[in-house]
């Protein structure tokens, strides 16, 4: 597959100024393909995060405004049918759509307040899902109409478990969709192994989990067909949801070859004509992330490492608060003392989203996505 470059550091760049069409607040359409293009040239990668709960959406913004950088936050189909309420009637996924939509718009509502730019998402969708799918485009139909621009920035399909042919067809059917209110569509090549949020590909076969150029190419040849079409492909180079103590053969030298594939086929000046996303970032070394973010790669999935560390921040403040935590009064300071200030939810959900914006911190150096906002 050819060899590998030696270890990326960290050096000191100059950034191109961010395009003018790039504001702060939810980017959607001209826009969004504008903050993608910014990051490929300069050299760096989009944290995206799957939320679910006002918290974890306000460690992410926190964590964009600290370190200069844009944010993807994203909502899974469980994640959008917790942010309704476990209790909400689901019937042909009402939930998951009504809990995904009311999150959109919080994440609208707060996000310019940041001053930072966001790419709201939607992460995989199995043909199984498509009615979560279908219902969110409806929502996005509705508010394009009132607004000028849908209310997500991007959904993604992922039928790579299908033959290509198939994969590629129901792709295209959506995205001629999905143009017409200026909705990107990031859809998957290959399998993503491990398993996350529903989504279970632990036995895959491991062959699976390497994309081939070839299979790139037709997907680019077809999407690009689609008049207004905006995309992004999630080109598996063994890639694995999850954070494991087994060995993980990740190759994004295949993202590499893949470019230069493409670039051959179209005979472009363009070296990175595709826009790359990597899945199951958890885990990955800072070689592999930057070698990756070299091939075009504009965006990586950051779910395990994130609700861990989450969980992590909530954890350690039980751990430093204990003896205050054990009854509504009574404390080492005294039978009689009130314990309120220190089991108030806020209190420990907000070390979980301090602790969670910290974890983000560490992505977005890993990325090259700090300061790069001009």
């Amino acid at each position: 597959m050819g060899a590998r470059a030696g270890p990326i550091r960290m050096e000191a760049k100059t950034v191109t100024p961010l395009p003018a069409s790039v504001k702060p607040g939810v980017v959607t359409g001209d826009a969004l393909v504008d903050l993608l293009q910014h990051a490929k040239t300069n050299g760096y990668a989009i944290p995206a995060v799957n939320v679910v709960s006002s918290c974890s959406i306000s460690g992410c913004l926190e964590a964009a405004k600290k370190n200069g950088g844009p944010m993807m936050i994203q909502f899974s189909r469980g994640g959008g049918q917790f942010y309704a309420g476990k209790a909400a009637d689901n019937t042909d996924d009402a939930a998951c759509i009504a809990g995904a939509v009311a999150g959109a718009l919080h994440v609208r509502e707060v996000a310019e307040l940041y001053g930072v730019p966001v790419i709201l998402h939607t992460d995989h969708c199995m043909r199984s899902w498509l009615p979560w799918f279908d219902g969110m485009l409806e929502a996005n139909e509705k508010y394009f109409e009132a607004h000028g621009e849908p209310l997500f920035s991007s959904h993604m399909l992922d039928l790579s478990e299908e033959p290509l042919e198939e994969n590629v067809g129901t792709c295209v059917e959506y995205l001629t969709r999905m143009s017409k209110v200026n909705l990107l569509l990031e859809m998957e090549l290959g399998v993503t192994g491990g398993e996350e949020d529903g989504v279970d590909n632990s036995d895959v076969d491991s062959s699976r989990l390497y994309t081939q150029p070839e299979e790139v190419w037709e997907v680019y040849k077809a999407l690009s067909a689609v008049p207004n079409g905006k995309f992004t492909i999630a080109a598996a180079f063994g890639n694995v949801h999850g954070v494991y103590s087994g060995d993980i053969d990740l190759q994004p030298v295949i993202l590499h070859n893949t470019q230069k594939y493409v670039k051959e086929q179209l005979g472009c000046e363009e070296d990175l004509p595709c826009f790359f996303v990597f899945h199951g970032g958890s885990g990955s070394s800072r070689e592999d992330i930057r070698y990756a973010i070299e091939a075009g790669t504009i965006k990586m999935n950051i779910d395990t490492d994130t609700q861990w560390s989450f969980w992590d921040g909530i954890r350690k403040y039980e751990a430093a608060n204990r003896d205050y935590l054990q009854a509504q009064i009574g404390n080492p300071e005294g039978e009689t003392k009130p314990n309120k200030k220190y089991y108030d939810p806020r209190m420990a959900l907000r070390s979980g989203e301090e602790s969670m914006a910290k974890r983000l911190g560490e992505a977005m150096e890993d990325l090259n996505c700090i300061n790069v906002l001009g």
